[in-house]
């Protein structure tokens, strides 16, 4: 179905109608690319104490590039380790809590392989595929064995348009066979009341799975300098060493490659975790443009209860951080700057599978960071995207697809939990600036609780044109 079908009934509230506070929330803030060397200067003295010898600033690399030149980047978005296949299977009840009998139940799976049909690319795939879907070019970074995981890993990205960057330039140093080079997998569990187990080898390793890995290939740096973001999340430390990652955050700011980065459930590891982990965090809270968290992983790394304050808590201690972002599951999300806080509801669905929800949530933040999208519409997409991949089952290729986040947004049917952002917000009212999305039109910007109400059609009016042109653009291309 054309999207043009799929326009809103957003004609109810002229734009004339919006007060100036509220335009002010619509207005886009563009992308741009800012030399390492005018916003990140305390990070080569930071890396140059740590003695780790990773490139950064003051390294080759770093020196190469700013005597050359950032230069054009034709790739949107590169995802930093984290590639894995997910098996999903339905199981009777979930893997013992106790470690060695999980890793004896995960043994056991692995002696029979399932048949191809619960395979499913995972991991940082799940964000990649939901960014090509949305027209963003994207590059997977990591490593994948010479298996057959590995090759279907890599046909699902050639089939979605990915671009692979293999980050080991030492293979015939390796043995193919040992464990340590085959892809990872990551057995994704099912008990009958839908409720998920996860497992893989890398939760019974206390090294990093490719520790063979001795440092960030130069295909690697190239990918990051030829890419405008740098997404990293949590489980990169689980496949690389701390000084691997150190180098790619180092080498993103030294080309003036936007980074995101989520610690996800590892949040509390690292900050609990070896010193160079513990730096490696505390080097990417510091200098990342965008950080995106959930509620209990904000408040592990702050110990504030309240989202909002945690949230502003890590953007006052960011030195260049654009965005702070708190994903609240089914409530919605949080958007936070240095001048405003933006509170979006959820969307209603009916939940089929939740794996794969905040990666697609990040592909749209992607999106819009990259096309001039206001912070509040790009919120906005990235509830309905998520949202829509929760519709499915199973991530991967099963994400959502731009038709079906288009028809949500049309729908618009939010889920609007008063109580819930009342009590929220009412902590937060010193603050000058907040905004809550809603269904409900406004005139002139009436206010209530000291609270500034944007009704969800004007946000509408930027996010579908743009969505027209991308899915126009993959229709010539067809």
């Amino acid at each position: 179905m054309p999207l043009q079908t799929l326009k809103p009934s957003i004609h109810g509230v002229g734009e004339s109608l919006l007060s100036v506070k509220q335009r002010a929330f619509l207005l886009p803030k563009q992308w741009r690319s800012i030399p390492a060397e005018k916003n990140r200067c305390d990070l080569r003295i930071t890396v140059a104490r740590g003695g780790n010898g990773v490139d950064g600033f003051g390294g080759k690399y770093g020196e190469v590039s700013r005597r050359n030149g950032v230069g054009m980047k034709d790739v949107d978005m590169a995802t930093l380790g984290n590639l894995c296949v997910d098996i999903v299977l339905d199981v009777p009840s979930l893997p013992p809590a106790r470690k060695d009998e999980k890793f004896a139940y995960m043994e056991r799976l692995e002696a029979s392989p399932p048949d191809k049909k619960h395979w499913e690319a995972g991991g940082n795939c799940n964000l990649a595929i939901a960014a090509a879907r949305l027209g963003l070019h994207c590059a997977s970074l990591g490593h994948v064995g010479d298996e057959i995981y590995g090759h279907f890993l890599l046909d699902v990205l050639r089939e979605e348009g990915i671009d692979f960057v293999d980050m080991n330039e030492n293979i015939e140093s390796i043995c193919r066979e040992s464990i340590s080079y085959q892809t990872l997998l990551c057995w994704v569990l099912v008990d009958p009341f839908q409720k998920h187990g996860f497992c893989s080898r890398a939760d019974f390793s206390d090294e990093p799975m490719f520790n063979w890995m001795r440092e960030l290939s130069a295909k690697a740096k190239i990918a990051i300098q030829l890419s405008k973001i740098l997404f990293c999340n949590g489980y990169a430390f689980d496949e690389f060493s701390s000084d691997i990652i150190i180098s790619a955050l180092c080498c993103a700011i030294d080309m003036g490659t936007a980074v995101f980065f989520d610690p996800g459930p590892r949040a509390r590891t690292l900050l609990l975790g070896l010193p160079q982990q513990q730096r490696a965090l505390e080097l990417f809270l510091r200098h990342s443009d965008v950080l995106l968290f959930t509620a209990d992983e904000a408040e592990s790394l702050t110990g504030i209860t309240n989202p909002i304050q945690a949230g502003q808590e890590l953007l006052k201690k960011g030195a260049h951080t654009t965005w702070v972002i708190i994903k609240m599951g089914g409530k919605g999300s949080i958007l936070i700057t240095n001048s405003s806080i933006i509170c979006a509801p959820a969307f209603k669905v009916n939940v089929v599978d939740t794996v794969g929800c905040g990666d697609s949530f990040t592909a749209a933040i992607g999106y819009g960071f990259l096309h001039d999208i206001s912070p509040v519409s790009t919120l906005i997409l990235a509830n309905a995207v998520g949202a829509a991949t929760a519709t499915g089952c199973g991530a991967g290729r099963n994400v959502a697809d731009i038709d079906k986040v288009s028809k949500l947004l049309s729908q618009s049917n939010l889920n609007e939990d008063d109580n819930f952002w009342r009590d929220l917000i009412s902590e937060n009212l010193e603050n000058p600036d907040i905004l809550l999305v809603s269904r409900v039109e406004t005139i002139n910007g009436q206010h209530k609780d000291g609270v500034i109400r944007l009704p969800i059609q004007h946000a509408l009016y930027e996010i579908l044109p743009k969505l027209n042109t991308v899915c126009d653009r993959k229709v010539t291309q067809v």
